[in-house]
Parts: structure tokens; sequence; C-alpha cells
């Protein structure tokens, strides 16, 4: 019997991990460490099929699992196939309550897609994938800073920059850094962070084939270098906003994991849903002061703030872009 068990970013915007369970046709899905939607597919619809990379059939809902509610079963259905599917569930559904010391799971989306600069460096992140069987080219080229970004990140930044909504400000300036046309290109990661370049969206042949080291890959997923000292005090402040999220990358440096740690505070309620999912904590002070504030937070309804949690599938909705 082989359980997969493997994480993969949530992207642009970039909003943490999805941790996956998964055996066979049947996943156990979790964005904060605590609750599992699982799900089961018929995969018998796909036999004979040829499989092109957006071939999907439709997932049926198992249950909801937490150690704290139990199992919630999804509606059951007495046909054979169900009864099949049903099985592949239980062993992902059985699986689950062994491995909560086990959590965070290795990052699995090796294949990423990134954003150039004008001189055909790594500029943000946009798209990752698994499998090379999952690599498309139908993807937009527009980074995107997000709508919770677009109603809650702030900058002191701002007044030097312009005055329209900064986050929006911010989404327009990554994407001019990219140039009037943007190109993007898929790289495989390697173990060692080097990146191996693959094909893209206008790419120049030149850059097919290239390798770079894993210093040209922002550790952030967006670069902040090679801007003038106003444009990377909104970088910077975006990253101490994101700082609750970048903290569940893993292969970041000690020193940069800390600074990240300082701002938590920022998104103290966002703390409890993301901090089971940090692969290490420098000064884990820091992260219980911040769930300690969450937690003073939602005793004064008055000063409550947004949470952030997301769905198990994270879709982030925007009447301003198509997210």
């Amino acid at each position: 019997m082989i359980i997969d068990c493997y994480a993969q970013r949530l992207l642009n915007p970039f909003r943490g991990a999805m941790h996956t369970v998964r055996y066979e046709a049947a996943e156990a899905v979790t964005v904060d460490g605590m609750n599992w939607d699982i799900y089961v597919t018929d995969d018998l619809l796909l036999e004979g099929l040829e499989r092109m990379p957006h071939t999907q059939v439709g997932d049926i809902r198992y249950g909801r699992w937490s150690v704290e509610r139990g199992l919630r079963r999804g509606p059951r259905n007495p046909s054979s196939d169900f009864r099949r599917m049903e099985a592949m569930g239980s062993v992902v559904f059985e699986h689950l309550a062994s491995l909560q010391g086990e959590l965070p799971f290795s990052f699995k989306d090796d294949y990423e897609l990134w954003l150039l600069d004008t001189a055909g460096r790594p500029l943000a992140l946009l798209h990752s994938v698994l499998d090379p069987d999952e690599i498309s080219n139908d993807v937009a080229l527009e980074w995107r800073a997000g709508f919770a970004a677009r109603e809650r990140f702030t900058s002191s930044a701002a007044c030097a920059v312009g005055g329209m909504n900064i986050a929006d400000y911010l989404s327009g300036y990554v994407n001019r850094c990219a140039g009037d046309v943007p190109v993007a290109q898929w790289f495989r990661r390697g173990a060692d962070g080097h990146g191996a370049g693959l094909g893209g969206i206008h790419l120049p042949p030149a850059l097919a084939g290239r390798v770079l080291a894993p210093e040209a890959f922002p550790p952030l997923l967006l670069a902040d270098i090679g801007h003038d000292d106003a444009h990377r005090q909104l970088l910077d402040d975006f990253h101490a906003w994101q700082a609750v999220w970048l903290l569940t990358l893993s292969g970041l440096d000690p020193r940069q994991r800390q600074a990240l740690e300082r701002q938590v505070r920022r998104q103290a309620l966002v703390v409890e849903s993301q901090y089971r999912l940090y692969p290490e904590m420098v000064d884990a002070d820091l992260i219980q002061a911040a769930r300690v504030e969450a937690m003073l937070r939602r005793s004064v309804p008055a000063t409550r703030e947004v949470d952030d949690s997301l769905p198990a599938f994270y879709i982030e909705l925007s009447p301003y872009f198509n997210e």
C-alpha cells in the first residue's frame, strides 16, 4: 500500500501551502494542519481515455476530519463504484490520525513557472506543479498581490509611490518590471536549489535549457533587488505582511526566518491557522506571542480582525482580478 504525503504552494497570490495525503484516487487536504477535507474520485471514468493535462473527473466528498471534531461524513451512495471509492477514502481517513506529528510534509511542486524581468531573471513565482505532465502554458502572465492585500495591506512607502490602493499599485509595478511583453519560464528545481530551464511563454530560444544557481530565485517568491529605495521599502513591507504564510516555506535562511517571525503579529489571527505548518521556528516565543495576541483579540469582538483561513481548495476570488 503506497500512501503519498506532500505539500504544494498556494500561488498567485501566495497564501501558504496545501498539504495532501493521497492513496490511489482518494486524498485528504489541509491548509492549516488541523482540518482535513477528504475526497475520492471515480478514476475508472478515465479508463481508455487519452490523458490530457487538464483531464478531470468530479470529486466526491468523503468527509471532513479534525482531531477535535472527529469525522463528519459526506453523502453516501450504495452503488458498486461508490463502495470502491469508499474503501479508498477509508484508507486515507485511517492514516490521518497517525501522522499529525509528521506535519509539515516536504514540498513536491518542483516545477515552477517564473515571471521574468526585462533582463531575463526570475521576478515572481506564478505557478507550480508536481509533475511534468501538469506543465501548461495556459497561464495568465500577471502577478497579483491578491484581494486580501487589497483590503488590508498597508505600506510606509504609499505616499512616495502614489495615492492609489497600495496593493493595486504593487501589482502594477511588479508587472511593469516584466516589460511590455511579459515572459515566463518553467524551471525544474533540484534538491540543491538549482533551476533547470525548460520551455515557457514568449520565451526567447536562447533562454531555453539554461541552468540558474539557487541565488537566482527569490527565496520569498518575489524579487526584492534592482529597485529604488521607495519600491524596495514597498516590497519589504509586503513581505512583512505576508510573513505568516512565508514561514511555511522550507529552506529559508535562519536570519531571514527570524526576521519574518518578528512580523507575524501583523496577522496574529492567521498565525493560529498556519503555525502547525511551519517547518521550523528560530524563536518560538515570537510565534507564541502572536498566538496569545490572537486569543486576546478574539475575546474582544470590537477589535476582531478578519481571519484569513482558507478553504481546502484555494482560489482567491476578487472583483478586480480573475483570481
